[in-house]
């Protein structure tokens, strides 16, 4: 299939009654760029999903906080989630909150964001497809953990996921290419394939993407990501334990055969998010 036309690629808007209306969201994470979701998926039961966390963005033109991206709980005072989420040049803090311990997207239980960090290797001018996808928010104060709300851990160094391997992705984004979630917007899991770079290259050459070491990519046709969901986790188990292999980053429409979502790679991110989290002042 040939790539889609720039003006088809518009970034998912989001209706909540509680935000006066549809509010497009515009974190421009490059030219032509799909945020993702979920699709082929079903509702989330309270807590199964501890560590996933709703990114909302205050709109200075609005003045009204919008629902922006997904996200993960990853220690008591430390939210992963994609580089290309983190809106502008120059972010505000005070312009972003984190929603946790939520089946249903709602601003209203959230926590301020003290401070952001994007990878520097993350391009604003290449966006997505340039890789490093990944960022750091740094809470106003820890987090208790509770049956609702805990962190996710990291994959350790040795731990290896190989192609077949089956993992979760979950998220608020639409539910089919173009089809938003509907009310009452209860979060979404699927079960989706780890697929291997090198067949996902083959794929995604096609439409003169490339897929870097630092990305990896899961899904197969009717079950993947979609717009509206981008920073979320992908989690497998690794000896019976639940860790984040995968930041929700890009994809090729939603669900297509041969075309499964990619994600940062979070085992390629470790030292740079060890560090920060360690040396945090």
């Amino acid at each position: 299939p040939c790539p889609l036309p720039l003006q088809m690629l518009w970034l998912l808007v989001l209706t909540l009654p509680s935000l006066g209306g549809s509010v497009p969201v515009t974190s421009d994470p490059g030219p032509g760029t799909e945020l993702m979701g979920i699709v082929g998926g079903h509702d989330a039961a309270y807590g199964e999903w501890p560590w996933q966390v709703a990114l909302w963005f205050l709109d200075p033109t609005s003045d009204k906080w919008i629902f922006w991206c997904g996200g993960s709980l990853i220690n008591q005072q430390w939210v992963l989630t994609a580089a290309h989420c983190i809106p502008g040049r120059n972010p505000v803090t005070r312009h972003l909150k984190v929603q946790l311990g939520r089946v249903r997207a709602s601003y209203n239980d959230s926590v301020q964001v003290a401070r952001i960090i994007r990878h520097p290797k993350y391009s604003l001018e290449k966006g997505v497809y340039g890789g490093a996808d990944v960022a750091l928010l740094k809470l106003e104060a820890p987090v208790r953990p509770s049956k609702r709300v805990r962190w996710i851990r990291l994959p350790p160094a040795s731990s290896s996921f190989p192609p077949g391997t089956r993992c979760w992705v979950t998220g608020w984004g639409e539910i089919r290419f173009g089809e938003l979630l509907p009310p009452p917007w209860k979060l979404q899991e699927v079960k989706v394939p780890i697929v291997a770079n090198k067949i996902c290259q083959r794929q995604y050459r096609r439409i003169h993407k490339v897929i870097k070491k630092n990305m990896l990519c899961a899904g197969s046709k009717g079950r993947d990501s979609c717009h509206g969901d981008s920073g979320g986790p992908l989690v497998c188990k690794w000896r019976d334990t639940w860790v984040q292999v995968g930041v929700v980053s890009f994809g090729h429409k939603c669900g297509l055969p041969n075309f499964p979502g990619v994600y940062a790679r979070v085992k390629s991110f470790l030292p740079w998010i060890r560090g920060h989290i360690r040396s945090s002042p």
